[in-house]
């Protein structure tokens, strides 16, 4: 076993010396003010008020203590209270350079009213150079690290001594020892602060990042729902294509040969479609939405579910032009419906009781769908599981309204009801999605 040697002694004490000089002048690279992020002017100002007024209070007991218990000339006094307490605003953008301004003053302070001292018990530190420092160091705590932290207590503490040692006729251990105590308790008074606030920033962010991803992931839910849905639409359409196109030699008479193997092309190839769209839809169908089998709603289903909200206590009505059902396409068709379900289903659940009106009407090449409805005819509590919906609410209506390139209003009346007022186009146009 190696016995340690002076030399390993030295170098151990010369490594720590080294690494304390580098936190003590190694300052941090963010020199925003303190609370200079804060939304609140008065917030952001708090800090040089609060230096203002301990400059204010602080400079003219300094000068007295300075002369009153030590003897010291006036301008002497003021010179150094001034340069004890300046530092504070300087603390706010630069802490650490300020605590070496400070940290030098006291030390000639000390050692200046060593000559001059009166009162035994009181020196090396008065009390508004022990007030204005440690106040230089909550500032200090609150924006360098740790580590720069420990150092500048442990330079407290070697300053402290050393002043002590010099001026041995005039140690005065009790200020000495409370400079050391208040100035390690704010220091970790800062850091538990500081790291506070740094983990109420960091669960902030998370928060909002987790809110984002539940968003997105309701977003992309709505488009698979969405898309599962349509599936039925298309899938009916290719079928119809299959069966006209297989059935066409035999339906028309006097069919060349050429295009009656173009007939069974087309069938095959619609064949071929609907199986891919089964085993797309198979992708897209999650373990939730296996029961998605029922034929899709359309506007002439929009009856029933008025009736069916009506016996949930919400009194609803609807104005559907004449033989609007028929000229509505079936996508169309199941985004009204599918709108209508989910606007009643918010008035079953934020207003219920409310009167309603449902109104859909053709503008000429264009289809307009209101929900409105009144304010509740008295204060309630919102109803949150009371009505079948979607689930995803507004997001969903955009999603529908978006993909027939339609337009969405949704929003409250100065009565205190709510207004969900759509416009898609009678014959949508496929709309391109970008790579």
């Amino acid at each position: 076993m190696k016995t340690p040697t002076t030399a390993d002694a030295r170098g151990y004490a010369g490594r720590h010396l080294r690494a304390l000089r580098h936190h003590l002048t190694t300052p941090s690279d963010d020199h925003t003010p303190l609370l200079g992020n804060s939304r609140r002017p008065w917030v952001r100002r708090l800090p040089y008020a609060l230096a203002l007024i301990l400059q204010t209070s602080l400079i003219p007991s300094g000068i007295a203590t300075l002369v009153g218990f030590y003897g010291l000339v006036l301008p002497v006094a003021g010179a150094l209270t001034i340069a004890q307490t300046t530092p504070l605003f300087l603390a706010i953008t630069r802490p650490l350079a300020a605590w070496w301004i400070s940290a030098a003053t006291l030390v000639t302070t000390a050692v200046i009213t060593a000559r001059h001292h009166q009162v035994m018990g009181s020196w090396p530190w008065t009390a508004p150079m022990i007030i204005s420092y440690v106040f230089l160091l909550l500032a200090l705590a609150l924006r360098e690290s740790r580590a720069t932290l420990v150092s500048v207590w442990v330079a407290t503490i070697l300053l402290t001594m050393l002043t002590t040692t010099l001026s041995l006729p005039h140690a005065g251990d009790g200020t000495t020892v409370l400079l050391i105590a208040l100035s390690g308790a704010v220091l970790l008074l800062g850091w538990a602060v500081r790291d506070r606030a740094e983990a109420r920033r960091l669960l902030t962010e998370q928060e909002h990042i987790s809110e984002v991803e539940r968003e997105r992931r309701t977003l992309l839910e709505e488009r698979a729902r969405i898309a599962r849905e349509l599936h039925d639409v298309v899938a009916h359409h290719m079928s119809v294509i299959a069966v006209q196109a297989a059935s066409a030699p035999y339906r028309i008479g006097d069919v060349p040969a050429d295009a009656a193997e173009e007939f069974t092309a087309i069938a095959g190839t619609a064949r071929e479609s609907l199986a891919e769209m089964r085993r797309l839809l198979g992708v897209l169908r999650s373990e939730e939405s296996a029961g998605e089998k029922a034929p899709q709603p359309g506007v002439g289903q929009l009856a029933q579910l008025v009736e069916t909200v009506g016996r949930a206590g919400v009194p609803a009505e609807l104005t559907v032009d004449e033989g609007l059902a028929e000229r509505v396409p079936q996508a169309i068709g199941l985004s009204v419906y599918r709108i209508v379900q989910e606007a009643l289903a918010n008035v079953v659940r934020h207003a219920p009781g409310a009167r309603t009106w449902v109104s859909l009407s053709a503008d000429g090449p264009e289809l307009r769908l209101t929900v409105v409805n009144a304010p509740p005819p008295e204060r309630t509590e919102s109803l949150e599981a009371s009505a079948e919906g979607t689930g995803q609410g507004l997001v969903g209506m955009r999603e529908r309204v978006r993909l027939v390139d339609g337009r969405l209003d949704t929003g409250p009346l100065p009565d205190g009801g709510f207004k969900v007022a759509a416009v898609l186009p009678l014959h949508p146009t496929p709309r391109e999605t970008p790579a």
